[in-house]
């Protein structure tokens, strides 16, 4: 028992340096949030370099340690380029966040190939790119590491209709995740996936309106969402950040290769 981890300290990631992509509003957001929080140095890696910087902006007046990189991550030299500058930033990287994603609604009837190449590149290919690169350095300092993926709950179960590139993606993602802990439990590196259920998000909000039939009032749609959810309302990004917490520390020091739904029970129904 002497060797076991103090309670106060399972949370704590004090020294640790993490990346969340995607890190700058919704569920990036909540992610960042608890990790700063924690004590880790969060590098918020976002396309939209405003964004990024407001939220950096926001939370370093608590005192905590965030830095805002410029990153597409469907363009590996920019993926390079955000690991050598938190490397170079902070030291290591012990935390990876895949959070970056989109979620066009479009029936496969009138999907395009662009379009359906594009959801599957940000989706897919942008997590296979940063955990590529985030691995290599972790491997090579030798102390471990923490890969955490988004996928979302349209990776065990479609949601509905017109979210089929985003379904082949997260099934995709979660494909991965398996595969990729397999081969990186040598090198003490767990990787794990957080699937979340439907959440209030600035983007959902888009969604749902724009997918409201004309003359019906948005609110309906939200109403009817409801209905399905066991625990009657939809999720807050903190509740998938609380889970993220999780899985970057100490409190998930047995876990890898796992997918946690956080969907207030939607799956049961």
């Amino acid at each position: 028992m002497e060797n076991l981890v103090p309670g106060n300290k399972l949370l704590d990631l004090n020294g640790k340096t993490a990346i969340v992509t995607g890190g700058s509003i919704g569920i990036g957001a909540g992610i960042v949030y608890r990790l700063a929080e924690a004590g880790a140095n969060v590098v918020v890696a976002n396309r939209n370099q405003a964004e990024a910087e407001a939220i950096v902006t926001k939370l370093s007046a608590f005192g905590w340690k965030l830095k805002a990189i410029k990153t597409d991550v469907t363009n590996e030299q920019e993926i390079k380029t955000l690991i050598e500058q938190t490397i170079g930033t902070y030291g290591a990287i012990d935390i990876l966040v895949n959070n970056a994603g989109i979620y066009p609604s479009i029936p496969v009837t009138q999907m395009s190939l662009s379009e359906f190449e594009r959801v599957l590149t940000i989706n897919l290919k942008g997590v296979f790119l940063t955990i590529k690169y985030a691995a290599e350095k972790m491997i090579a300092a030798g102390k471990g590491g923490r890969i955490i993926n988004v996928t979302s709950i349209d990776a065990l179960h479609p949601s509905m209709i017109g979210l089929a590139a985003y379904d082949a993606s997260k099934h995709g993602v979660w494909g991965l995740t398996k595969n990729v802990a397999l081969e990186l439990a040598p090198h003490r590196i767990w990787v794990n996936a957080v699937a979340p259920g439907g959440i209030s998000t600035p983007g959902v909000a888009k969604m749902q309106t724009a997918m409201s039939p004309p003359g019906i009032d948005p609110a309906k749609i939200i109403e009817m969402s409801l209905a399905k959810i066991p625990m009657k309302r939809l999720g807050e990004p903190d509740d998938i950040g609380k889970v993220v917490l999780f899985l970057a520390s100490e409190m998930a020091s047995y876990l890898t290769g796992s997918q946690i739904v956080v969907d207030g029970g939607m799956l049961l129904a």
